[in-house]
Order: C-alpha cells, then sequence, then structure tokens
C-alpha cells in the first residue's frame, strides 16, 4: 500500500498534475470547475455514439447509475444554467422509458429492481422540478413518468412480511427478492413526499408518512434517525435480523424526501423533527473532519465496491437542496458541503488514460479524506460525486425546486403505471393435457431409440 502511494504520487509528479482550482467566493469560479468536472463525466458515456443504447453507460456500469448520471447533469444544467448536455440527457431519459412509460425498458426490466428504477424516477421529478426542457406533445412527460412509477410501487407493497415494505427486486428469481431494504423504500419515500409537494396532492403525503413510519417501525430507521440498509423476509426472518450497514445514499433520500414533506406540511413538528434528526444523523456518521466519506466500505480492505463509488455524491446535492427547504438546516449543513467540496475538488488531479478520456490533470479520485493525494481511483462514480460536491455549493443562489402552483409545467398523469409487472416479460406457459400427452410420446420415442441403440451394441459386443 505504502508503494501504491509512491506510485501515485509519482504519476501525478510527471503528469503535472494540479488539482482543479476553485475561488470558493466566486460563483464564475464554481460553475467553471463544475464545467470541467461536467465534461470528463460525459466522456464516459457512450450511448450517444452511432451504434450504441442512449441511456446507458458501458460495461462495468449498471443501468441505476445511467440514470442518476443523468439526474445530476439536470441538477448540473439548472445550478449553473449550462445547457451543454441537455439533448444527450433529455434523449437518454426518453430512450429507456419503456412500453409502459415507467422505466421498465424491455433491455432491462428481468434483472431491474425497485431502486434501479426510482433511480430513474428520481432523474424525472428532478426534471419536472426545474422545469428541464419538456418531452413533445405525444410523448411521456416528466410527472407522469414518475407517477407511473409511483403507482408501480404502490401495487408492490407488501404486507405480508415484515409488516409492509417493499422487496429490493421486483422479481422472484432475482437475487435479492427476499430482502426489504432502505434504498428501494427510500426511493418510494422520496418520489412520493416530493408528488406530494409538487402536486399538492394528499394521497401521496400519506404515503410518504406510511413508508417513513414503517422504516421507523421495523427498526430501518432508528432512534438516532440512522438509515440501516435492510433485512431478510424469506420464511420466519421478517427482517428481525437487521443489516446495519449505513450508506450515505440511504441517507440522502430519506433526508431529502422529509425536507419536502416539510416543506409541504408547512414546517410541520413532525417533520422539523425528522428532517432535523436526519441531518443531524449523516453529519455525525457521513462525515470526517468535515469532509464527507462512506464510512461501511471507504476505510476497509475490501474498499467500496463500483455503485458504492457513486453514492455519496447523491448526498451532496440532495443536502444542498434539504438546505433550501427546510432552512432550519442550513446552517449544519453549509460548513459540510464547502468543506467536502473544497476536498472533492482537490481529489480531481488525476491524468487522462485509455479510462479517463477528460482533460490530463481532471480525473476526480474517490477519497476526499486524501485532500490532495490523489488516490488513483477514477470512473463515472468518482467524476459524479466531485461534479454533485462542487455543484452544491451553488445551492444558495439557485432556484428551489419548483411545483405545479409555482411554475413547474410538467403534465402528469395520476393513472399511469402498469396494472401487472409479470405482463413485462415473458413468463413460462403452463403446462397443458396436450403438452403432457406430447411430452409422453416423444418420451417414448426416445426411449425404444435408447434401447434399440442399446441392443445393437449389446449385439456388436457378443
Amino acid at each position: 500500500m505504502h508503494f501504491l502511494t509512491i506510485l501515485v504520487g509519482a504519476l501525478s509528479f510527471l503528469h503535472g498534475v494540479t488539482a482543479i482550482d476553485v475561488d470558493w467566493t466566486s460563483d464564475s469560479s464554481i460553475k467553471s470547475a463544475a464545467s470541467t468536472i461536467a465534461y470528463g463525466l460525459v466522456k464516459y458515456y457512450t450511448g450517444n455514439n452511432t451504434g450504441d443504447v442512449p441511456g446507458n453507460l458501458p460495461d462495468p456500469y449498471y443501468w441505476w447509475e445511467a440514470g442518476a448520471m443523468f439526474g445530476s447533469l439536470i441538477d448540473y444544467w439548472a445550478f449553473t444554467g449550462d445547457s451543454t448536455y441537455n439533448d444527450i440527457t433529455l434523449q437518454a431519459l426518453q430512450h429507456q422509458v419503456g412500453d409502459d412509460s415507467d422505466f421498465m425498458p424491455s433491455n432491462q426490466t428481468k434483472s431491474e429492481g425497485n431502486d434501479d428504477q426510482g433511480f430513474w424516477a428520481l432523474a424525472a421529478m428532478t426534471a419536472a422540478e426545474y422545469n428541464f426542457t419538456n418531452p413533445d406533445p405525444g410523448q411521456p412527460q416528466w410527472l407522469a413518468l414518475v407517477q407511473a412509477v409511483y403507482n408501480e410501487y404502490v401495487n408492490r407493497w407488501d404486507p405480508d412480511t415484515c409488516g409492509g415494505g417493499m422487496r429490493w427486486q421486483i422479481y422472484t428469481f432475482n437475487n435479492g427478492y427476499n430482502y426489504k431494504n432502505s434504498v428501494s423504500n427510500g426511493c418510494f419515500f422520496n418520489i412520493a413526499a416530493r408528488l406530494a409537494r409538487y402536486t399538492g396532492n394528499a394521497t401521496y403525503a400519506d404515503w410518504a408518512t406510511k413508508i417513513f413510519e414503517w422504516e421507523q417501525g421495523v427498526g430501518f430507521i432508528n432512534s438516532k434517525y440512522n438509515v440501516l440498509d435492510g433485512a431478510g423476509n424469506a420464511g420466519t426472518a421478517n427482517c428481525t435480523e437487521i443489516n446495519a450497514a449505513q450508506f450515505t445514499y440511504n441517507a440522502g433520500l430519506f433526508m431529502y424526501g422529509a425536507a419536502h414533506m416539510y416543506n409541504y406540511t408547512n414546517g410541520s413538528d413532525t417533520w422539523k423533527t425528522r428532517v432535523e434528526g436526519l441531518v443531524e444523523s449523516a453529519s455525525g456518521i457521513f462525515f470526517d473532519d468535515g469532509v464527507m466519506w462512506e464510512p461501511s466500505c471507504e476505510k476497509t480492505a475490501a474498499k467500496c465496491d463500483l455503485d458504492q463509488q457513486s453514492f455519496k455524491g447523491h448526498l451532496s446535492r440532495w443536502m444542498a437542496t434539504t438546505a433550501q427547504l427546510a432552512p432550519s438546516t442550513y446552517d449544519t449543513i453549509t460548513p459540510l458541503l464547502k468543506t467536502s467540496a473544497q476536498a472533492a475538488a482537490k481529489q480531481c488531479s488525476g491524468p487522462a488514460s485509455s479510462d479517463y478520456k477528460g482533460p490530463d490533470g481532471t480525473a476526480c479520485g474517490f477519497s476526499w479524506l486524501q485532500q490532495a493525494a490523489f488516490d488513483g481511483t477514477t470512473g463515472v462514480g468518482e467524476q459524479m460525486n466531485a461534479l454533485q460536491a462542487v455543484v452544491a455549493m451553488l445551492g444558495g443562489a439557485a432556484p428551489a425546486p419548483y411545483t405545479s402552483a409555482t411554475g413547474g409545467s410538467s403534465e402528469g398523469n395520476p393513472n399511469a403505471g402498469a396494472d401487472n409487472d409479470d405482463d413485462k416479460i415473458e413468463l413460462p406457459r403452463a403446462i397443458t393435457t396436450a403438452d403432457r400427452a406430447g411430452a409422453g410420446i416423444l418420451t417414448a420415442l426416445v426411449l425404444g431409440g435408447l434401447v434399440g441403440g442399446m441392443a445393437f451394441v449389446w449385439t456388436e459386443n457378443q
């Protein structure tokens, strides 16, 4: 490990690498830095190349992360005013909506989880809240897409185990079907809360409350407002053995949703307690000397996996908007975001390579705790994290998310979504009497041929 640190440092020296320089008192300097990081991020994307699929990232990245990336690019546009990537974002989101206009495209559905679908819906919700370019008439609209996912989530609520909650996976044949977790239910809660604020419809608010209180009741959100990962629900498990791992994006999903509920309820004491509790919890767990990190994996021998390397950027941007919607959290959140953004920008000093095709000296590392000592890791998650951290510093000047009453223009469809998930995939056909008869004849023929063949062998061997 010591040798690796020396090697990374030597490579940085040879490339003349210097971190992205930012004047944190200047919005134009922050925007310039964000522009550089965003350019490096989009260089990973190949979906706009001839013959590739719009919306998909190349291997080894999973589909959900592409949805997260386009959500971050909408935030980038909303906070900086730079529309450079709006066209590819619009194209990607529209291409991945699927036949039922619910972000279950045929190329993903069989392996898609509730959290995967959720991150694309979160991107669409952000598009609605910031008046991102509306699709052409006749195409699925942002608000309607989110309502479709919400309605399907309602249908997947499972009261038979753990007293409720959604499963991690949609289909029984996928690993994780017998696991209920905070990320899937956090997506549901976040979407319901934001729909409540955007539309003013109390049904969404009722579901947001139901989900949050279920998380508390089952122990996934504990008395300290720590958001724990989840638990198995197979057999008699019933969510009793909780996986206590804590991840930044889980905390962010519930924090940001709670901020919307606080705003929707005009500052109710209940949601004030909840959002402030979540902020206090996050500030104690996910910051080391003021710098955001991923405690469940960042300092472990195994390190964070590809997905986990992209989590903390979401907490950055959701904390920034939480401070807007729940002003009592501003003084706690803002200093943490500033020290984290400063550390993130210092990590953006890596060289250009076969993996990173942005400008030399602007590849962003993962561990912001390393400050200016580039940690040698690069990828979509690392670049996206840094982008969201830097953009978060513009939160004070950015508009608060719109609602339908304050300028939001996206059109909805409260009845959107599919009634039956099984209709989306080809299931094995039921076996009929004719099938059994045909199988019996075929078996007899096969056995007859086999016996005849063996008789020939026996005869030859005599």
